[in-house]
Formats: C-alpha cells, sequence, structure tokens
C-alpha cells in the first residue's frame, strides 16, 4: 500500500474515532460576530463577580437605586436593549445624554433626576467599571 493512502485511511479513522478534524470545527458561521484584530479583545464576565439581579418589569434593568426613573425616561424613545448593551466610558453618558436632549428632543427632568439617572447607567454600563 502506498504511503499517502495509509496516511489518508489514518486520517480518516482519526476523524472518525475523536470527531471531527479542527479545520472542520472552525467552519465558516455567518451568525458570528467578526472580530477586529486591530481592537484588543474584551474580557469575559467575572466568574469570582457575584450575579448582578435584573427586574423583568424593567426590561431586564439591574437593580438598584435609579432604575425605576431609567427605564421610564429611556423607553419613551427606545427599548432597554439598547441600553443593556452600552458599555461607554462616563463621558460619553454625558456627552450621549445632552445629544438626546439637544439633537433628539429627549425630556430634560430635573437635575436630581438626571443625575440619578446618569450615576445609574455609569454604574451598571460603563466601561471604566
Amino acid at each position: 500500500m502506498n504511503t499517502p493512502l495509509l496516511f489518508t485511511r489514518a486520517a480518516l479513522c482519526a476523524a472518525l474515532a475523536f470527531g471531527p478534524a479542527p479545520l472542520l470545527a472552525q467552519a465558516y458561521d455567518p451568525m458570528r460576530p467578526a472580530g477586529n484584530p486591530l481592537t484588543p479583545a474584551m474580557p469575559g464576565p467575572d466568574a469570582g463577580a457575584p450575579a448582578v439581579e435584573l427586574d423583568p418589569e424593567l426590561g431586564n434593568l439591574p437593580v438598584g437605586p435609579g432604575a425605576e426613573d431609567t427605564y421610564y425616561q429611556c423607553i419613551a424613545c427606545h427599548s432597554t436593549a439598547i441600553i443593556r448593551q452600552q458599555r461607554l466610558t462616563d463621558a460619553r453618558w454625558d456627552y450621549l445624554w445632552t445629544w438626546m436632549v439637544e439633537d433628539q428632543g429627549m425630556y430634560e427632568p430635573d437635575e436630581e433626576t438626571k443625575e440619578v439617572i446618569l450615576t445609574y447607567l455609569k454604574t451598571h454600563f460603563s466601561s471604566e467599571r
């Protein structure tokens, strides 16, 4: 028996015995987000961190001071999914608030409520924590 045929048979037997070959396991998946090689990988959730309790009545926002104010302020224009996916710097949250008021016509509550909401957003959805 020639060597290439023997090698092919051995590879097929190994694939059947040990599962798909590594190259097949890395097949193209159009639903997998493409990574940006210029951006450092984001760290995963800390296994030692306590689980955050979510409030289903407030669009699954994390439970905490300011959750209710944030919910009612924000859902007037968009879902809580938009909020929950954010990881912005604290300065970016301040900028975004101003942009939503000035350019998007968001209702601006009193200063105390504004600070409660921004503190909540920075606490739970900041890239700095």
